[in-house]
């Protein structure tokens, strides 16, 4: 079927009243064709294929895209999706609800329902009206060069680094870093990629913060879990661990472990909650945790839960793990130099 509207490349066609009378398309057209069912109005002066617009509501995550096509549309034609709604496009990680981020409002009517989330945008701030927008948008007044910009599901959004900064400079440090962690761990942006967003943006509220994000950042985590657990670490004075090592003893690699402090012989692992829920893979988990104690290393576990709610306890196990090595080493010391003098 043909096309009803002039091609807009956005997603579902979306085209405004003001695009449609610079091409010529004239309001006795439009009507015709919204008469005919071919064209709908999905808010005022903004029109789209009505079957692409079909097709997009009935895919999944079509009615949530379709929300941001609507409002980056409303918002003027230099306004791109950004900060959580971005970082949904790109598929990064977010470690709570984007829901529970954004100004919706409940009616006070017992039988209301929560209105749908914004949807974040940013604008220039020499924008008409750049702080303000139309219902269903939250706007940043921001200037967005053009290598920050990137195109997703036929959606202006910001891309992959500027979306890590502008999430580092407004969220908590941790949730920066499990967003910046994913977006390195995916190969979606580089570190020296984001260094150079914190530089174009060196003047910008928050930019100390990301610039902490930035440094901290590691794409050898492999999941939020790791994520969230280094900067556990962190907070609680434990030195930085190595990620992903392959360890093991006289010459046998026993395995790869999630973390490791090598000075202290210790091991930690982030147990997601799968782990243990095969009986099988517990005794091969059990198997080789016996293999890395007997090639000399302290083993912790640890689980979402135990990060949640007592972080504090994971910091001590961990300490009293270090401690163990070196009373161990101490001893081991003292043994040799006894039968040194010995001999």
């Amino acid at each position: 079927m043909q096309n009803p509207l002039p091609d807009s490349g956005r997603l579902a066609g979306l085209v405004t009243a003001a695009e449609l009378a610079s091409l010529g398309v004239t309001e006795a057209r439009l009507r015709t064709l919204k008469k005919s069912g071919a064209v709908v109005v999905l808010a005022r002066g903004l029109y789209a294929n009505a079957e692409q617009v079909r097709r997009t509501r009935a895919a999944q995550g079509g009615p949530e895209l379709l929300r941001m096509a609507v409002a980056s549309a409303l918002c003027g034609p230099h306004a791109v999706v950004s900060h959580r709604d971005a970082a949904q496009l790109h598929g990064l990680d977010l470690l709570s609800d984007r829901n529970s981020h954004r100004n919706s409002h409940r009616n006070s009517h017992r039988n209301s329902q929560p209105a749908e989330p914004l949807v974040s945008i940013t604008r220039s701030p020499d924008a008409a009206g750049s702080r303000t927008g139309p219902p269903g948008s939250q706007i940043y007044a921001a200037a967005v060069p053009p290598e920050h910009r990137a195109v997703r599901h036929g959606l202006p959004v910001t891309s992959v680094a500027r979306t890590v900064i502008d999430l580092a400079r407004s969220t908590s440090f941790r949730e920066g870093v499990v967003i910046a962690d994913s977006a390195l761990r995916k190969k979606l942006v580089t570190p020296e990629e984001l260094l150079i967003v914190t530089q174009a943006c060196s003047r910008w509220r928050g930019i100390a913060a990301a610039r902490r994000v930035v440094e901290f950042s590691n794409g050898l985590s492999e999941s939020a879990f790791e994520s969230i657990a280094r900067v556990a670490f962190d907070d609680g004075g434990l030195p930085a661990p190595e990620l992903q090592v392959w360890v093991g003893g006289e010459g046998l690699v026993v395995g790869r472990v999630d973390f490791l402090w090598r000075e202290y012989g210790t091991i930690a692992e982030a147990d997601g909650a799968i782990k243990y829920a095969d009986p099988d893979r517990a005794r091969t988990q059990l198997r080789r945790d016996a293999d890395l104690r007997a090639a000399g290393f302290e083993v912790v576990h640890f689980g979402w839960q135990d990060l949640q709610v007592n972080p504090d306890q994971v910091i001590r196990a961990v300490r009293a793990a270090f401690a163990r090595q070196l009373a161990l080493r101490a001893a081991e010391a003292l043994q040799t130099a006894k039968l040194l003098r010995a001999g």
